[in-house]
């Protein structure tokens, strides 16, 4: 990315025509009649004036331009690129043509000797296989709609085309605006996460788009991704995204929990909360999430609802507080006076009803109460529509100059789409935004503000033994660790483990039973699923029962070792690491037993991970209400249970030679938790 592709000072479109029909044609025509001021200039061999401007037969007679916008054979399309990029100084490129990397390994060949080409003169590529480039500064894209566009209106980068313009058209009638548009087609060169980078680090608070939104298809460079979009979100952007294609089929077969858990998908969902993306899975949730974006943001989660119809109301709480927002019981002396200024029959408690007869000198009165008078509420939702018996222009109007005024945000939900249309229009001419239906908004509020709040800088890692950890990977061999490499490990990375002995010789039994005290448990060492083998001895209260237990565990073919460890009760919890090919290390926690078996009662999150971000992870559980203890039950320390989330996520991070880890379970009892079963494999 570059600025002669944001902002050329010249611009040619090779494969232009005189016909709109196709896409050399129409990309024209939205050139011309857009906002470009800069050199417009065409290429074709065929004619000598296109839409008004003399053509140019070949790239010989053609000055320097910055910006090339190619819509000809992709066979063509290479040597095109190579002439530009050497004798014309052309350093941008919008490639429309169809026909590479997606068609054929022949358009692959063709792709990589364009890339080429771009690369070895720094130039930029957007496609091929696009529909082109949407900017303040010029409109070269042969599709419609081409929105308002504005610096203060929402980017859109899309790994499809023909999604983009259905976002578009779902988004404009609402009143939402864009300050451009990348339709990064096959992403030869410049895919979604490099748009982001550009973004990223050409950020102005004052002039760039305060909100972007993706639509992703494949994740290329999950790393770039995270890095500069929780650089934008800290930087005050704003983000949302769909990422399609998440299936059970993502779901790689492992042997481990963890590797079953750790779908690709999951890592997604875990890329998009570390950053601070919201994600979506549809145009219409990404839409209304941008819309509240584009909004003053809310300091809290209390909510007021303000309406003239109950039933909207009620369905907004519902969702609101199903979503875990709050719309607080109002009550006391300003409730009372405020209840003395509308008509009989009107409920100021929460939400606030003013009848259908309500007016607009009502609602302002509302509006200014709730902005001015209670602390305690961060927002508004305001839902007017009408039976169509008069005209509500004044509504709307007074409804437009008290978002300009109020101090928290107002977010209008206007339901007469039809019955009022002229009156939504007139809001929507005023530059702003609204909302048709409350459920789908309240559900993009929740989303928005009952969410994971991205890092704030560099994750702080717990303090652990690397040098102990690097030392026991070194002289390790790729495999499942044997138990005493396993143990220096889990030492070394302070990750609490409970006592146990390791014996191999049926004369050592005795001693490491008087060293733990009974009960005791026997596991049979050196070997995976332990249970299924018959490879686990429970309860065991006397020497001569542990004896037995020995023989008959190293009985079991493979063993080489029996461990012995005390029995103990408490609440079994689950944490497990798994290593993704593109987006490194995920943490996953959760309660072990028949919760992470058949409930998969799991979260998860990118390695690194901050006390904080496990705290997350853990009050997002389903049982975590368990936690706290239950009808008689011992529950456990949460802030024990995210340290060692934590502890596992740095002991990844410093051994990212760890594939898989499982702690299954760990064993908490109030404030205590030890893991009782450990598995890790390593691969070199």
């Amino acid at each position: 990315m570059n600025k002669q592709l944001t902002d050329p000072g010249s611009i040619v479109v090779v494969g232009g025509s005189n016909d709109i029909s196709k896409p050399g044609g129409k990309v024209l025509k939205n050139i011309r009649e857009g906002s470009f001021t800069g050199s417009l200039r065409v290429v074709n061999p065929k004619e000598s004036v296109i839409q008004g401007i003399p053509c140019h037969h070949d790239l010989t007679t053609l000055p320097e331009t910055d910006l090339a916008v190619i819509a000809i054979a992709a066979r063509f399309v290479p040597e095109t690129v190579e002439y530009l990029t050497h004798y014309k100084n052309t350093r941008a490129f919008i490639v429309i043509s169809a026909g590479f990397s997606e068609e054929s390994k022949e358009g692959k060949e063709l792709e990589d000797r364009l890339v080429k080409a771009v690369n070895s003169t720094g130039a930029a590529l957007i496609g091929p296989n696009c529909t082109g480039v949407l900017t303040p500064r010029h409109q070269s894209i042969f599709t419609l709609p081409i929105p308002r566009l504005s610096p203060g209106g929402c980017t859109l980068i899309s790994g499809s085309g023909a999604t983009a313009c259905f976002i578009m058209e779902l988004g404009i009638p609402r009143g939402l605006t864009f300050a451009g548009v990348y339709s990064v087609g096959n992403s030869a060169q410049t895919g979604v996460e490099e748009v982001v980078q550009y973004l990223d680090m050409t950020y102005d608070p004052v002039t760039s788009s305060p909100v972007v939104l993706l639509y992703i298809e494949n994740i290329r460079n999950p790393r770039l991704l995270l890095k500069h979009a929780s650089s934008l979100i800290r930087k005050g952007c704003r983000m949302a995204a769909i990422k399609a294609g998440s299936s059970e089929a993502g779901i790689r077969a492992a042997s481990s929990h963890t590797g079953a858990l750790a779908s690709s998908d999951l890592a997604v969902d875990s890329l998009f909360r570390k950053s601070g993306i919201i994600r979506c899975f549809g145009r219409e949730e990404l839409i209304t999430t941008a819309s509240i974006f584009m909004h003053k943001p809310m300091k809290g989660k209390n909510l007021a609802i303000i309406s003239h119809a109950g039933g909207p109301a009620v369905m907004l709480t519902d969702t609101l507080e199903k979503g875990g927002m709050n719309i607080p019981h109002l009550q006391g002396p300003v409730m009372d006076e405020l209840k003395t200024q509308l008509f009989q029959g009107s409920s100021v408690n929460n939400p606030i009803d003013f009848l259908a007869t309500g007016t607009a000198e009502q609602l302002g009165k509302i509006i200014d109460t709730v902005d001015s008078k209670l602390r305690e509420i961060d927002g508004m939702a305001v839902i007017f529509g009408t039976p169509g018996l008069s005209r509500i222009f004044t509504v709307y109007e007074m409804l437009d100059s008290k978002m300009e005024a109020s101090h928290k945000p107002i977010f209008p939900i206007l339901p007469s789409v039809v019955t009022a249309s002229e009156e939504v229009q007139s809001f929507l001419d005023r530059g702003r935004i609204y909302f048709p239906d409350e459920v789908t908004f309240g559900n993009a509020l929740a989303r928005i503000y009952v969410k994971e709040i991205a890092e704030s800088g560099k994750t702080k890692l717990p303090e652990i033994n690397i040098k102990e950890i690097r030392d026991v990977i070194s002289v390790s061999s790729s495999g499942y660790l044997p138990e005493t490499s396993l143990q220096r490990l889990l030492d070394a990375a302070r990750i609490p483990r409970i006592v146990e002995v390791i014996i191999t010789d049926e004369k050592e039994v005795t001693d490491a039973c008087r060293q733990i005290g009974f009960p005791v448990v026997m596991k049979v060492g050196g070997l995976l699923h332990k249970s299924d083998l018959g490879g686990v001895k429970l309860n065991i209260t006397g020497y001569a029962l542990a004896q037995t237990a020995f023989r008959e565990l190293m009985s079991i073919s493979g063993a080489h070792s029996v461990l012995i460890q005390p029995m103990t009760k408490g609440m079994e919890l689950f944490i497990g690491a798994k290593e993704d090919p593109d987006f490194g290390h995920l943490v996953l926690c959760g309660f072990g037993g028949i919760f992470i078996e058949v409930l998969k009662d799991f979260q998860a999150a990118l390695a690194p991970v901050s006390f904080d971000q496990a705290l997350w992870m853990i009050r997002h559980l389903k049982g975590y209400k368990l936690l706290k203890g239950v009808r008689g039950r011992t529950g456990a320390d949460e802030n024990v249970f995210a340290e060692i989330v934590s502890c596992v996520g740095a002991l990844v991070t410093a051994a990212p030679e760890i594939k898989e880890m499982d702690l299954n379970p760990l064993m908490a009892h109030r404030e205590s938790i030890t893991v009782v079963d450990a598995r890790i494999r390593i691969e070199k």
